[in-house]
């Protein structure tokens, strides 16, 4: 029986909802919701599946509450159903069903050959490329970690077309963490889930970018983490990409565990001299020439992500193009002073003020941090100071070597990799480096 007074309220929370959201949400989520019972402690609610019941509670639970009846603890007072065709067709043996066709959608301009290699980004580049020429053979999964617009989707685009080219016969899809969950969720509406979970399992390479999205979403993460396993035992490729490294994610211990199978590699910001690479190529690309001493000059001061740097020469190449000018440091420097104000550090670091911070907080001597001494302590303060000189000072890794009396940019590069991989499983070495990094910037 429909109580008149909680179907009413369930009306107007619809057209609450309605009003705030968009169309595409609210058809995907909040439609295909049936009330099927109402009564004055309570109301039924029929979903198709459980994500659209969470979907609802995550979303919308306080606005729920200021429409419908609440229980004793404050949460609305809701029953739910899960659509009874659903659960049986998920239940049914599995029919065969005609493949559908998925095209495969890379970016033209995300290759190997675009790609600007430097020491921040050549152990990646040189993994992923492994990865293209010898799938499901090399490393794998490879699991690709870094900052926002540092080349990890290009470098995705990049394995998607070399196999694509290289091994024509292989069944490849490459797909967003979102569009992974929207697959899901149409998938269930059209009671098409077997189906899907076949397409997926099917594949030969399984490209998936920005995992991060699938943190706090435990019923995908089930069927992500399913697919995973089912491809991983069939020594099919799969390569992922994330902001942060497997450990740091919001993610299941099984979940986790899987992704650390393989390779886990770290892409960190471009030095300088690969940032001058980029911005020639890049400008050359679009017809534009700039000289070697305005490269230099926008690489100083633009140094977060590739992305920025992309964006700048557009708004040079539109400029020059609109303008009829020629570029000088002048010019650059009125079109890009947004941008660089946006990029400029507070303070010009030198080694000496990170050898003085790491000294201090590992209680060693600078003497000692230069020295040859292989004591465990001396060695780690050691490694710290040249991990962070790497990732906080913008000259040369030669340059930044001969600052630790003489050693070889090798030697910084091999410190920076090991002190990278410890910060992420040290809880107390990654409390150390965060507290230097403190003193050196206050």
């Amino acid at each position: 029986m429909l109580d008149c007074e909680n179907k009413s309220g369930w009306v107007q929370f619809l057209e609450f909802i309605e009003s705030r959201c968009s169309a595409a949400e609210y058809q995907n989520w909040i439609a295909p919701i049936q009330l099927i019972e109402t009564a004055t402690e309570e109301i039924v609610l029929e979903v198709p599946n459980v994500f659209v019941k969470e979907y609802l509670l995550d979303n919308f639970k306080d606005v729920l509450a200021d429409f419908l009846p609440l229980r004793s603890n404050g949460d609305p007072a809701i029953q739910f159903q899960i659509t009874a065709s659903v659960r049986q067709a998920v239940s049914l043996p599995e029919l065969e069903v005609k493949e559908e066709h998925f095209d495969l959608k890379l970016n033209a301009l995300y290759t190997f050959e675009n790609f600007i290699e430097g020491p921040s980004n050549q152990f990646v580049k040189s993994a992923a490329f492994g990865v293209a020429a010898r799938p499901g053979k090399s490393y794998n999964p490879l699991f690709i970690h870094g900052g926002v617009g540092l080349g990890k989707t290009h470098l995705l685009h990049s394995i998607g077309h070399y196999i694509q080219e290289h091994h024509k016969k292989l069944k490849i899809q490459i797909i967003t963490t979102e569009s992974f969950i929207n697959d899901i969720v149409d998938a269930l509406r059209s009671k098409s889930i077997d189906k899907m979970k076949r397409f997926y399992r099917s594949l030969d390479i399984l490209l998936i970018d920005d995992i991060q999205f699938l943190q706090n979403r435990l019923n995908f993460e089930e069927e992500f983490c399913n697919t995973f396993e089912a491809l991983l035992n069939q020594n099919k490729q799969i390569v992922i990409t994330s902001d942060k490294p497997p450990v740091q994610l919001k993610l299941s211990e099984r979940m986790i565990a899987r992704m650390e199978w393989g390779l886990v590699a770290h892409m960190t910001v471009p030095d300088l001299e690969t940032r001058v690479a980029i911005i020639k190529h890049k400008s050359e690309s679009r017809g534009l020439n700039i000289p070697n001493q305005i490269a230099f000059f926008i690489a100083e001061h633009i140094y977060n992500n590739v992305r920025q740097i992309e964006g700048a020469i557009n708004r040079l190449s539109a400029h020059s193009r609109l303008m009829s000018t020629q570029l000088d440091v002048d010019v650059v420097e009125k079109i890009l002073s947004e941008m660089f104000q946006g990029n400029a550090p507070n303070k010009k670091i030198s080694v000496e003020e990170i050898l003085k911070s790491v000294a201090a907080v590992f209680e060693v001597r600078i003497s000692e941090i230069k020295g040859e001494s292989r004591h465990k302590e001396i060695a780690l303060a050691r490694q710290v100071a040249m991990y962070l000189a790497k990732e906080m000072i913008d000259d040369s890794l030669m340059k930044i070597a001969s600052s630790f009396g003489g050693k070889t940019h090798s030697t910084v590069l091999h410190a920076w990799k090991k002190i990278s991989d410890q910060v992420q499983i040290n809880e107390l070495l990654r409390k150390q480096v965060q507290m230097v990094r403190r003193n050196i910037e206050n």
